[in-house]
């Protein structure tokens, strides 16, 4: 048998919920998440979304209902995602532009009945166009984005939604130089206090598809694997990181999240800039599946999931997880507190 001295006893410090509690490195807070929202015009509209339980499309008046019962979790922020009704979709996703838009309307919302919330949104075309492709398709080339009439678009689109008044904005297509684009566009109009979060690390994942069924954004033809990464491809992922830093960039996203902590953790080590991971759509209704057929506790893999995001390096999480877990997340700190 061996002598105590001839191994360490990790077990020691395990033992006692008081010592467990004092030596956790790893904190999750209400604060770190961000909360999607789906919105869309018209009125008293809170539409749910099939393959996403406990997710809805709303218009602004019921999206401000909404983030007013955010406002009372814990939560601070949340990210916009317009919907576009099929009849308003054109080639160069036009509605996007509209002042009218549902995104707009509920900035505007959000700004007049004071809340305080830090409102992010989703810089994209994809749930706007008639092909639901990331940007305007090439006029010499069939069936391919054309970037740089793209990145224009979206210069002008950021700039409509700072005006409306988003704190933050956060484009999402993978073009290359949108995130240039849309600091200079930015820049030039007064709003160089306006960050920018980029989704510098977008893969061309299977995990996005209830996504597309609540923002209405599939593509119509082929898929997005000519601007998205490949999952295949690791070091691919420092230099669009780097790319989108030296453009301006302020915060970097890496998503998916769980299948990607490796690629967060290599961020991570290689900048010192704020990231964010996306727990995405597939993670979330995979999780509700296996909950709702009993096989998982839903709230402690939540959790575990989560906290495995910032044991990787992230500071700021999107998840549809948000306003439910937050709750948790504040009684357990209440509970801990002396």
């Amino acid at each position: 048998m061996l002598g105590q001295s001839q191994f360490k006893r990790l077990r020691r410090l395990r033992g006692h919920p008081v010592m467990r509690q004092m030596l956790q490195d790893i904190v999750l807070r209400a604060e770190d998440l961000v909360y999607p929202v789906f919105v869309r015009s018209g009125k008293k509209i809170r539409s749910a979304v099939r393959s996403m339980p406990g997710i809805f499309q709303f218009s602004p008046d019921t999206a401000l209902e909404e983030l007013r019962a955010l406002e009372q979790t814990g939560v601070k922020s949340f990210i916009l995602f317009g919907v576009t009704d099929a009849r308003h979709k054109d080639a160069k996703g036009s509605a996007a532009h509209d002042t009218d838009n549902a995104v707009c309307r509920t900035l505007e919302l959000v700004r007049k009945k004071n809340l305080e919330l830090y409102a992010m949104t989703d810089v994209c075309l994809c749930s706007s166009t008639s092909h639901g492709h990331c940007g305007i398709l090439s006029k010499n080339a069939r069936e391919v984005v054309d970037n740089d009439a793209t990145i224009d678009r979206l210069g002008e689109l950021a700039l409509l939604h700072a005006q409306s008044g988003a704190d933050l904005v956060a484009p999402s297509g993978m073009m290359d130089g949108a995130v240039a684009a849309i600091r200079h566009a930015l820049d030039d109009s007064q709003f160089k206090h306006v960050p920018i979060m980029s989704y510098a690390v977008k893969y061309a994942s299977a995990f996005y598809g209830p996504f597309r069924d609540a923002a209405d954004s599939a593509p119509g033809f082929g898929d997005r694997s000519s601007y998205q990464m490949d999952p295949r491809r690791r070091r691919e992922s420092l230099q669009e990181a780097q790319a989108d830093l030296d453009q301006g960039a302020d915060i970097l996203i890496v998503k998916p999240g769980l299948p990607y902590l490796d690629i967060l953790r290599d961020l991570r080590e290689a900048f010192a800039a704020p990231l964010a991971a996306y727990h995405v759509s597939g993670e979330y209704a995979m999780i509700k599946a296996a909950a709702r057929e009993k096989w998982i506790d839903e709230t402690a893999v939540v959790l575990e999931s989560l906290v495995a995001m910032k044991r990787a390096g992230a500071n700021l999480i999107l998840t549809y997880f948000a306003r439910q877990i937050a709750p948790k997340l504040q009684s357990d700190s209440r509970a801990q507190s002396p």
